[in-house]
C-alpha cells in the first residue's frame, strides 16, 4: 500500500478509526486496488504523481470504490440484483488510461 492509507480506507468503508479487527484485511485490500487499477491504466501509477506526491483524485477515488466493493463482497458470488453504477471505477481510471495505438 504505497498511494491508499489505512485512515483514508477507513474513512471510505465508513470503519470506525478505533475498530482495528480489519486492518490488515483493509491494508491488504488497498494494496490490491492499487495493483489493479495500475495494471488497468497499463502504467506505473508513479507516473501519474503530481509535484505534491499525490495521485489525480479520480485515480485515488477509484481505488477507494475498489476497496470498498472488496470489503462488502467478500465472496465470488452475490444472491442480489446486480445494476451497473455509470462514472465509478472503470470512467474514474478510463480517464488515465494508456492506450497503444498500433
Amino acid at each position: 500500500m504505497v498511494y491508499l492509507t489505512l485512515a483514508q480506507c477507513k474513512q471510505h468503508l465508513l470503519v470506525d478509526a478505533s475498530f482495528t479487527g480489519d486492518d490488515d484485511y483493509i491494508t491488504g485490500l488497498a494494496g490490491v486496488a492499487e495493483q489493479a487499477v495500475e495494471q488497468h491504466l497499463d502504467r506505473p501509477l508513479a507516473v501519474l504523481v503530481d509535484s505534491s506526491g499525490n495521485l489525480p483524485a479520480p485515480v485515488t477515488q477509484a481505488m477507494l470504490l475498489m476497496v470498498g466493493n472488496l470489503y462488502a463482497n467478500r465472496e465470488p458470488v452475490a444472491m442480489a440484483s446486480v445494476n451497473k453504477i455509470p462514472y465509478t471505477l472503470e470512467y474514474l481510471i478510463g480517464l488515465y488510461q494508456k492506450h497503444n495505438i498500433g
